[in-house]
């Protein structure tokens, strides 16, 4: 694919975890771990085809009403995706509310970006009320996050699920049937033919 059919920056949503772990008759907590492993397989496609920036939705502070078990295990997946990704050389940015006890300390670091290379923001405890709440002081609480040219959910779901609203304003949407974890390369792939296809007016 040529470099100007690549979208600048895409937001992902992965999602399907525990309907995952169900289908094997796992306890629901046990899909967590499953998704850290595609999530690098997709780190490395994405700035493969030269991708500059993506964002990843990890957890949201509505996700913290689940039960504990489910609560430690996705706190955990999220720490070892973080630490792994940006041990490969992502210039990583961890969005959430870091004032809560359910933001992992392990993270509290990159809440300023740190390295240098492909754009990763990882939405952690992020809620879009808590996001838009930073205008009363002035800016987004995601301000240094650009808009997103497209986003790409796992899990069949329809929606954003409160995903960047600001950021996501006139992004193009590609939903994949399949669960999370069991992703497959060729799912961005497609997403990104599909992409190509698209009348990208902006609203003109």
């Amino acid at each position: 694919m040529k470099r100007n059919n690549i979208p600048h920056h895409i937001g992902f949503i992965p999602d399907g975890n525990r309907r995952w772990a169900s289908a094997r008759q796992l306890p629901k907590e046990a899909g967590y771990a499953s998704g850290i492993e595609p999530g690098i397989v997709l780190f490395e496609r994405c700035r493969e085809l030269g991708i500059e920036e993506v964002s990843v939705y990890g957890f949201t502070q509505d996700n913290t009403r689940r039960p504990s078990i489910q609560t430690e295990h996705f706190r955990n997946a999220c720490v070892d995706f973080a630490l792994k990704i940006a041990a490969r050389g992502a210039a990583l940015l961890v969005l959430g509310d870091d004032r809560s006890p359910q933001f992992p300390a392990p993270l509290l670091a990159f809440r300023q970006r740190q390295g240098q290379g492909i754009k990763v923001n990882f939405l952690v405890n992020y809620g879009w009320e808590w996001d838009l709440d930073g205008l009363r002081s002035g800016a987004l609480r995601s301000a240094e996050v650009s808009r997103l040219d497209l986003v790409v959910r796992w899990g069949g779901g329809r929606r954003l699920s409160g995903f960047l609203p600001a950021q996501s304003v006139y992004a193009d949407i590609y939903v994949v049937e399949a669960f999370w974890p069991d992703f497959d390369i060729t799912h961005l792939d497609t997403a990104l033919a599909w992409f190509k296809q698209q009348d990208r007016t902006l609203g003109g």
